[in-house]
């Protein structure tokens, strides 16, 4: 290795799958060391600055400190570290490959040239690979050595393509996301959670727990849907399943030309024929569409555009209208070149789902080169200068009509998927207007199909993007509750006491918040109510309080965590309704994330009180003054517990105070109710006694309650 290149060496990293002392949101923290480049500011490195917005000229864009457009590009040519230079690569490399973010920091630590780095990863392998490039990226540029940019973003494309939520599940994400409603993805495809607990509703890209089994089998037989839709008056092609090629040409007969032939099952347009009125392009078009494993329907043709309408919840969201595809020769190309130039070379059309048009592969669609055989031609002819060629005749459905749709036109799609049943549905209209009644043009509806793809309504080739994904979230979650998708959850932050406080929480909880149990997490073990589920693992303590989001039994839950979790980790949840700091214990054993006092801690224990909800309250102990300093960074309300009063600027208005053998709850100064404790407890197990007792008042239990369930309180109930 020449030793007068420049490194930057990577000495850890992790991933912090939740809240934590950075963001809200998931990240990945690195920790640097810069070497020798911390003598050497980014302006003092000839032509950096210019190699960097030669590779990526979206770093333009980066506002950063300076907080105006060029402000990262401002702070390369005044000079700035190696570290924060990393950071904007590794944000911008991330932008460039579909997975955008705007979220990045670094900080020096205690050591000099060691710095923390962090930047908004939405998964770990993800954020790995981004890592890895931009390492990579940023040492060639310091270096002035090559670096292949499109290969290191094609690479982190296919891990995101590979490991994140397809197009039309993440904007079902994304807009229960700007509801503030949570989300837990439960496998490595599209099934996702959205919400917790007994308030959660799940989806798989556009089904939902709520999409029946019985409609969706309807759905996939298209002779029974439309028996069922013409009992409901919907106009639908007349047509039936055939057996063979004989038996299609007879249906054909009967039926009257001209006809479609297509699986039954078919979507993107797959095996459909158009059209078809000679005998010999109907057995081959059977042929085509037996090909796709499915029952094979032969209908009437309905003159018209095909249109795809999105129904939620009975109501039209969204329209596209689908196209014909045509090229026009030039007397020396071949069709397929043709195709290559004038249609595939549209930067709307690819393969990958982000692309609302697919890639036009002649080779890849039999019924295609059936279309080009009717009109003497193949995929390899060349056509004469100027003649028009007809590729694709259904699907392209990439242009937005919504607004256009006829309110009849609309009802018709809301009772064709009433009828079939499903919540969400995809209604395939052939129409020559959508803009007239289906009667007064000869339209119909031609299928009717479950789980339907919502990208041609995300980012429609034509038209206005419509926000499908937000209606589906609403008829999940119809409600304007802020604690829609949540149940009560209590945080539980800290070392000394916080153990016993979690405990007694879910007990009170349990109490007040209905049937069902309360869950717990706390260093004792993962309950459901009484019963002890699983010991506690302590590598995989964050992923056992997911799983108990994961429960529909559970209606509130409780959840210990310590300030080593919030810096390994992150919180195992986003938001809560109580966040509870118990004290800024336990600093001598983080000394691997630069903690050296007690002064460090609140750092990482604020993120408790950062995600407590609006409507939500912190619990801080009064006897703690660094505690109680952490409440001024609360959304909510702030609560106390503990001896010490509260200092007036705190804004503590109710307090639980321990008292010998008994717990006060007091309002405004005023002592509103009592509880009397059974038995001998001592001073720190009435201080955590207290601590729960004004947690569940910030969660909303009344203080009768609170006083019934702190004298049937058993310290050791859960032992």
């Amino acid at each position: 290795m020449d030793s007068n290149r420049f490194a930057i060496t990577i000495l850890q990293h992790r991933f912090l799958g939740g809240p934590n002392a950075w963001t809200y949101r998931s990240a990945m923290e690195v920790w640097l060391d810069l070497g020798p480049l911390e003598e050497r500011p980014s302006n003092t490195i000839d032509g950096l600055t210019d190699r960097l917005l030669a590779w990526l000229p979206g770093l333009e864009a980066h506002h950063c400190g300076v907080g105006e457009h060029g402000g990262f590009i401002q702070r390369l040519r005044e000079g700035t570290w190696a570290g924060h230079v990393m950071e904007h690569c590794i944000i911008e490399l991330l932008n460039r490959a579909g997975m955008p973010t705007g979220f990045g920091q670094t900080r020096s630590t205690s050591r000099t040239g060691v710095y923390r780095m962090v930047f908004r990863a939405r998964n770990q392998p993800t954020a790995e690979v981004a890592l890895q490039h931009g390492h990579a990226l940023l040492e060639a540029a310091i270096n002035n050595e090559p670096f292949d940019v499109p290969a290191a973003v094609e690479a982190l494309r296919a891990v995101v393509d590979d490991t994140w939520l397809g197009p039309s599940t993440a904007a079902i994400v994304q807009a229960a996301t700007d509801r503030r409603i949570p989300h837990l993805r439960l496998n490595d495809g599209n099934l996702v959670q959205i919400g917790h607990g007994a308030s959660q509703r799940r989806i798989w890209t556009a089904e939902s727990d709520l999409t029946s089994a019985i409609a969706e089998n309807i759905a996939c037989d298209k002779d029974l849907t439309k028996s069922l839709l013409m009992a409901c008056g919907v106009p639908v092609p007349e047509g039936r399943v055939v057996a063979n090629a004989a038996e299609a040409w007879e249906a054909a007969e009967d039926i009257g030309l001209p006809v479609v032939v297509k699986p039954s099952d078919a979507n993107h347009g797959r095996g459909v024929s158009l059209e078809l009125t000679e005998r010999a392009d109907i057995e081959k078009a059977f042929a085509i569409a037996d090909a796709e494993g499915s029952d094979v329907i032969v209908e009437k043709f309905i003159s018209g555009n095909e249109h795809r309408l999105l129904v939620v919840g009975g109501r039209v969201v969204a329209a596209n209208r689908g196209e014909s595809l045509w090229v026009t020769g030039d007397g020396r190309s071949t069709v397929r070149t043709l195709v290559d130039q004038q249609l595939n070379s549209d930067p709307r059309r690819g393969d990958a789902e982000e692309f609302p048009l697919e890639t036009i592969v002649l080779d890849r669609e039999p019924a295609m080169c059936l279309l080009l055989q009717r009109q003497g031609l193949g995929p390899d002819a060349v056509p004469a200068d100027g003649q028009r060629v007809l590729v694709q005749r259904n699907g392209n459905m990439a242009f937005d009509c919504t607004d256009e749709v006829h309110p009849e036109v609309a009802y018709m799609a809301g009772l064709a998927t009433r009828a079939v049943g499903l919540d969400i549905a995809g209604i395939d209209m052939v129409t020559t207007d959508i803009g007239q009644p289906l009667h007064a043009v000869g339209g119909a509806i031609v299928e009717v199909n479950a789980g339907p793809g919502l990208l041609m309504h995300l980012k429609p080739a034509i038209g206005q993007p419509r926000p499908v994904g937000e209606a589906i979230v609403r008829q999940l979650f119809p409600s304007d509750d802020p604690m829609a998708g949540r149940i009560p959850l209590v945080g539980v932050a800290g070392e000394t006491g916080s153990t016993l406080l979690a405990r007694a929480t879910a007990h009170l909880l349990g109490l007040g918040l209905g049937p069902a149990p309360t869950g717990l997490a706390c260093r004792e073990g993962i309950y459901l109510g009484r019963r002890r589920l699983e010991p506690v693992e302590a590598t995989g303590y964050w992923h056992q309080c997911e799983r108990l989001l994961m429960n529909r039994e559970i209606q509130s839950l409780v959840v210990q965590v310590s300030a080593g979790l919030i810096l390994d980790h992150g919180l195992p949840y986003d938001r809560c309704l109580v966040g509870v700091v118990t004290d800024t214990d336990g600093w001598e054993a983080l000394e691997r994330h630069d903690v050296h006092g007690p002064y460090d801690m609140p750092r990482a224990l604020r993120t408790q009180v950062d995600v407590v909800l609006d409507q939500g309250a912190c619990v801080l102990n009064l006897d703690r003054p660094e505690v109680v300093a952490l409440g001024r960074h609360c959304d909510g309300a702030v609560y106390g517990y503990g001896l010490t009063p509260p200092p007036a600027e705190a804004g503590i208005r109710r307090l639980a105070r321990p008292e010998e053998g008994a717990i006060s709850l007091v309002e405004e100064g005023v002592v509103i109710a009592r509880a009397k404790l059974a038995g001998a407890t001592s001073e720190a197990d009435r201080l955590s006694l207290a601590g729960a007792a004004a947690a569940a008042w910030a969660a909303g239990l009344a203080p009768g309650l609170i006083v019934a369930g702190l004298e049937r309180f058993d310290l050791p109930v859960l032992a």
